[in-house]
């Protein structure tokens, strides 16, 4: 398995990735961002198939370009969960009130959800339900490394007051779904640099015991 990080896209400073199979050349594209049509040219130079692409959430700056991956590869599976299609569904007037003016998304031609495996020639990749930032995002986990979409930071978290957020559905979704991985498990996030699971676990002040004691939730311990 191989994996391409393109850091700091865009407006928006959006990392996007490129997963794939390195026998079948079978590949994954992780959010589609603004100025993301620099992936396609790494596609095409590297000979690879562009088999899904992944939204980790259903805001703008991660699904504004699925119709130009789509055109170029039109039997990529656009995958979504299905709790953030009311965001994509509304992309266009969500644009509208940045001032700009793009074409509406594809309609998703997978809904995924939490233990979900994505194919990649012989390379499985696990999806991880991770709400709280948006209702539907997810978390994809290879091989000692997770895409965590806008969920984990490098000592921070999601926002949690767009449409859809919930404070403590994150720290929860968090605490379950990522904290549990491998300590040297490398977290890839949407914006950012990465990190990893122990870092954040030793120092990101939100994944503290005293924060999630504020928000009234159980906290993991170090024995789990």
């Amino acid at each position: 398995m191989a994996i391409r990080v393109f850091s700091d896209i865009g407006p928006f400073g959006n990392n996007i990735y490129l997963v794939w199979d390195e026998a079948s050349k079978e590949t994954l594209l992780v959010d589609t961002s603004l100025s993301s049509e620099v992936a396609w040219d790494v596609i095409q130079q590297e000979g690879l198939s562009l088999t899904c692409i992944l939204n980790t959430h259903g805001h703008l700056d991660h699904l504004i370009n699925n119709a130009y991956f789509k055109g170029k590869a039109p039997t990529a599976g656009l995958l979504l969960h299905r709790d953030d299609l009311f965001l994509l569904e509304g992309m266009v007037e969500d644009a509208k009130r940045w001032g700009v003016n793009i074409a509406p998304s594809p309609a998703p031609d997978r809904f995924i959800v939490g233990g979900d495996l994505i194919t990649l020639g012989k390379t499985l990749l696990s999806v991880l339900h991770t709400p709280g930032h948006t209702p539907g995002s997810v978390s994809v986990y290879g091989d000692g490394w997770v895409i965590a979409g806008d969920a984990l930071f490098r000592g921070s978290i999601g926002r949690c007051d767009l449409p859809g957020g919930d404070m403590p559905q994150l720290l929860t979704s968090i605490r379950e779904q990522l904290l549990v991985l491998p300590q040297e498990t490398v977290v890839h996030p949407g914006h950012g640099p990465s990190t990893t699971i122990g870092d954040e676990r030793a120092d990101n002040p939100y994944l503290q015991e005293s924060f999630f004691k504020r928000m009234g939730l159980a906290y993991l311990t170090q024995q789990e």
